[in-house]
């Protein structure tokens, strides 16, 4: 199994770097979309009611301004692609990146409607007991599409007596994803564009050396914002 990520929550920048900017999140705020303009294209996605500490935490990222010029550090075609390490900006090439946060850790959210199809956004996290997610980390899922027998033996070896729902048979099925990380990453929220960028940007060549699937040419997050969502 592909190592998970995920990161260790070392006390990196402080969002007090930040103060100047508005970081309180209204309640008209929860109701908009979330604007990932990268150079590779902008994908739009929308967070999840349901996991409110993640949704905010996140709102209150993209409000002040965090993830501007970070990168996509660890890309992994056919699986995920990951950002959110403050350390990422202006690193130079081929160094090592992920072990970068806001200095904190959000409780795990576990919901059974939220899975991991195609396309949604999840936390990334280190290995502790509680499972609790990166302050900043995220990544983008993409995962692959699973036959039902495929899915069947995933059920049998990986998925320690949990059976998939019709819902994710259908997701996994067509759109595909990630099947063997759900209720182990807290999913916040899906894509609702961008799909064609998410594809890009996993494609991209990356590192086989001590940066290990870094972008070989740096994939940036040029801007976050808020928009208003679109029916």
């Amino acid at each position: 199994m592909k190592r998970l990520v995920l990161v260790l929550t070392c006390a990196g920048i402080a969002l007090a770097g930040f103060s100047q900017k508005d970081s309180t999140i209204k309640k008209k705020d929860r109701k908009r979309d979330v604007l990932i303009e990268t150079n590779y294209g902008d994908m739009v996605f929308r967070l999840s009611d349901s996991t409110p500490l993640h949704r905010d935490n996140f709102l209150k990222l993209v409000k002040v301004g965090f993830y501007d010029s970070v990168l996509f550090h660890r890309v992994i075609n056919g699986f995920m692609i990951q950002a959110g390490d403050p350390d990422s900006k202006g690193a130079a090439a081929g160094v090592p990146l992920g072990m970068g946060g806001p200095g904190y850790r959000v409780p795990a959210e576990f919901r059974t409607t939220h899975f991991h199809k195609k396309g949604t956004i999840a936390a990334a996290r280190d290995n502790n007991p509680d499972r609790a997610s990166s302050g900043s980390q995220f990544y983008v899922s993409q995962g692959r599409v699973y036959t039902q027998a495929g899915l069947d033996s995933l059920e049998q070896f990986r998925m320690r007596g949990r059976i998939f729902t019709p819902a994710e048979r259908e997701a996994y099925t067509t759109v595909g994803g990630i099947p063997f990380l759900d209720q182990n990453y807290t999913v916040f929220g899906e894509m609702v564009r961008g799909f064609e960028v998410l594809d890009s940007i996993a494609a991209v060549p990356t590192s086989k050396g001590a940066d290990r699937d870094r972008p070989l040419q740096d994939v940036m997050i040029l801007r976050t914002k808020l928009i208003k969502r679109k029916k």
